[in-house]
């Protein structure tokens, strides 16, 4: 197994900015999440076809696996589900839709798709995180097709609003 330090390979932190701010550009917002996406894909295509695509949820999901088997401080998780967690914003917005709000109480984007007839978002930061924790049984495919399911349900159902971590 190899340990990455994402840093040196070209990603770099950029939420510190955006979560030190009182007032969340959205714009900003939605640019930091889209570049951070684009740069894990190119520098972990030796780990997989991280295309936007969704069956390169299945790669994020080794991914994934591969990272949850080192011990990390915490700015190291911080990091590692921050970047991924970006990748799999970026999945789901360019194949479902959605646009990127801050929540203050967890200090974590959402994606939410259907405003203003209905409400599906999804916090894939936390997602990655839990995956990070506890492996297999927070799969990230799974995740991101019940984000679709939920939007399907929305599109038959005004009103409709699910919250999915």
């Amino acid at each position: 197994m190899i340990r990455y330090n994402l840093s040196k390979m070209g990603v770099h932190f950029v939420y510190p900015q955006i979560i030190k701010s009182e007032e969340i550009n959205m714009d900003e917002l939605q640019a930091a999440i889209k570049e951070t996406a684009e740069k894990f894909a190119q520098c972990f295509q030796n780990k997989g076809n991280f295309d936007f695509s969704i069956q390169s949820l299945h790669d994020v999901n080794d991914f994934l696996e591969e990272v949850s088997d080192f011990v990390f401080e915490e700015q190291q998780i911080y990091q590692y589900y921050t970047t991924v967690g970006s990748y799999i914003f970026e999945v789901a917005r360019r194949n479902y839709g959605g646009t990127y709000y801050w929540l203050k109480e967890v200090k974590q984007p959402i994606l939410v798709a259907g405003e203003p007839e209905f409400f599906v978002s999804i916090q894939a930061w936390e997602k990655a995180k839990m995956y990070i924790e506890n492996g297999t049984e927070d799969d990230i495919l799974f995740y991101i097709d019940g984000y679709r399911e939920h939007i399907e349900k929305g599109k038959q159902q005004r009103g409709y609003s699910v919250h999915l971590i």
